[in-house]
């Protein structure tokens, strides 16, 4: 239980880092007029950004350490919840009763995720033959979304984000092994792993990636995708790979949670969709310094 309740704390710590940073890297992004990431590394503002993103992936890492893959994910996608707050603050004025009322549903339905779910971990190494399959499928599903956001212009946003999702539900699965291997064998092992690789080189692209998909338009059409997509693969990568498991055996008992699911997504949905002016204004510039 201890445990748990760290994870949670980190979990939260790592949501509320994510949706300052977010912000401010999708406004860099949506400014750039050529080479998005050529624009956007001039700019000292998307390094702090992306400084944040770092720190909250750390604040993620040690989550991760202390809890499962399904305690830390849909904890994470309260990071959206906390970007309507932060815009008020900065903007000095009171939340709508439309976003109070999303709000306490996206908090409520991640609160019965994790307290009626009730995550169980499962094993720390998984042989071989469990991580094939679930690679293929997902480069098969990234393939797929890659090539229709090229052919189709007036849905690359959303596309795009639904490519960035799915990376980032194995970058979370490739995490949890990494900090897995770390605590169970130490330093040493970990840099003998692939999963290490592996990860480097998927953060770095879900980085790149994400950039675009800020790029092709805007934050409602690509943000959604990316916070709803990324915690399902997590959990059915949990599930299939990790051997991870909700605590619930009684028919009525998975409609509840197939209940606060859906009310995760559908509220995820509708908070992404506020317009930009209800955002918090962060000054950028698409000139270098």
């Amino acid at each position: 239980m201890l445990s748990n309740l760290v994870a949670i704390a980190f979990a939260l710590s790592s949501a509320l880092v994510i949706a300052w940073g977010t912000v401010i890297r999708q406004r860099i992004a949506e400014n750039a007029r050529h080479g998005v990431m050529r624009t956007a590394m001039r700019n000292p503002v998307w390094w702090i950004g992306t400084v944040s993103a770092v720190i909250a992936y750390g604040l993620q890492l040690i989550a991760l350490g202390f809890g499962t893959l399904l305690i830390v994910q849909p904890i994470l996608v309260l990071s959206l919840m906390f970007t309507l707050p932060l815009a008020a603050w900065y903007q000095n004025r009171r939340m709508s009763s439309e976003e109070l009322f999303w709000c306490s549903l996206l908090t409520l339905s991640v609160g019965v995720i994790l307290v009626f779910g009730r995550p169980t971990g499962g094993i720390t190494s998984p042989p071989l033959e469990r991580w094939l399959p679930a690679f293929a499928l997902g480069f098969a599903l990234m393939a797929a979304f890659g090539v229709a956001a090229s052919r189709i212009r007036s849905q690359r946003a959303l596309l795009l984000g639904v490519v960035c999702g799915i990376l980032y539900g194995y970058v979370a699965l490739l995490s949890k092994a990494v900090v897995d291997t770390f605590t169970a064998a130490g330093l040493g092992e970990l840099l003998k792993s692939w999963p290490l690789y592996a990860l480097i080189f998927a953060a770095g692209a879900g980085t790149v990636l994400q950039q675009y998909s800020f790029h092709a338009g805007p934050l409602k059409h690509s943000l959604p995708a990316m916070k709803i997509i990324e915690p399902l693969i997590a959990f059915s990568l949990g599930y299939a790979v990790l051997h991870e498991q909700f605590q619930v055996r009684s028919v009525l008992g998975w409609l509840v949670m197939a209940l606060a699911v859906a009310t995760m997504v559908i509220a995820t949905i509708v908070l992404s969709q506020k317009p930009m002016s209800t955002l918090p204004r962060v000054k950028v510039s698409t000139q270098p310094n």
